[in-house]
């Protein structure tokens, strides 16, 4: 067996990966979902009184609290991230952690530019006062726009209503102003690091299709595995939209195939 880390991203917390991890169990994997930093109590908690020590939470943070669950553990593990999340699988394995990773629909790092689409569900938060200094909330509308624009009606509202709590703002600053930092950067050509795989939805408007493949195509110079593959008629909700079984199949078949050799020497820790 194997364990897998998943690693969600923002504006919602670790109950977004319910459905993931019932499934891969069931596969007989070992799963753990935690949540962000000051994020690990009851959502309920959470958009009633969120911890004021949640707005100083930048991907810094988020990266070393997730460095140091996984370097607790036995062997390395499958390292699994949605939108931020997706962000921060790239900053793990390119510090040497897991033994695979898988980036959906994954924030842009340093160095891969924002597409105008992805910028746009961003101005809400880009534009609040003091954003970066401050914990927000997703309101309905912007939810619908960027995530599950895909649903009907209803199934927009409970989404809602079931996943999406409070976020830091300094994130967003930070991806958006990438090329006057480092807190996203990656290192693009490391050749030791776990094989990497990319996955896009096609109508995803947060981080659009466009973007991953650049963000694919800048591990060219890697002798590490990278691989890229796209989900036709999926929203940046492919993890939970009608259909995220497939995704999460096709994931684990990879990381699967990693370990059957079909990426050569097997590394410590695959499934």
């Amino acid at each position: 067996m194997a364990d897998v880390v998943f690693v969600h991203g923002a504006w919602v917390g670790p109950r977004c990966w319910e459905g993931w991890t019932r499934l891969y169990e069931a596969e007989g994997l070992r799963c753990v979902a935690p949540a962000w930093p000051h994020d690990d109590r009851p959502y309920e908690e959470l958009r009633r009184a969120p911890d004021p020590a949640l707005a100083g939470v930048g991907v810094a943070e988020i990266v070393e609290h997730y460095a140091r669950i996984i370097e607790a553990m036995p062997e390395p593990p499958v390292l699994v991230g949605h939108s931020f999340g997706g962000l921060i699988v790239q900053l793990l394995i390119s510090r040497g952690l897991g033994s695979a990773g898988v980036a959906v629909d994954p924030a842009p790092p340093r160095g891969v530019f924002p597409k105008p689409r992805a910028l746009l569900t961003a101005v809400p938060v880009l534009l609040a006062w003091r954003g970066w200094k401050r914990v927000l909330t997703m309101t309905y509308e912007q939810f619908v726009s960027g995530f599950v624009h895909e649903l009907p009606e209803r199934a927009r509202r409970e989404a809602y209503e079931e996943h999406v709590i409070p976020t830091p703002g300094r994130p967003y600053f930070q991806a958006a102003f990438a090329p006057f930092h480092r807190a996203t950067e990656v290192d693009f050509r490391r050749g030791d690091r776990a094989p990497l795989l990319i996955v896009a939805g096609e109508r995803d408007r947060t981080a659009p299709p466009s973007m991953n493949r650049v963000n694919h195509a800048a591990y060219r110079h890697s002798s590490a595995r990278t691989d890229f593959h796209e989900f036709p008629k999926r929203s940046h909700w492919i993890i939970a939209e009608p259909g995220w079984e497939e995704v999460a199949g096709y994931a684990l078949s990879w990381v699967r195939a990693l370990g059957a050799g079909a990426a050569g020497t097997p590394r410590r820790g695959a499934v």
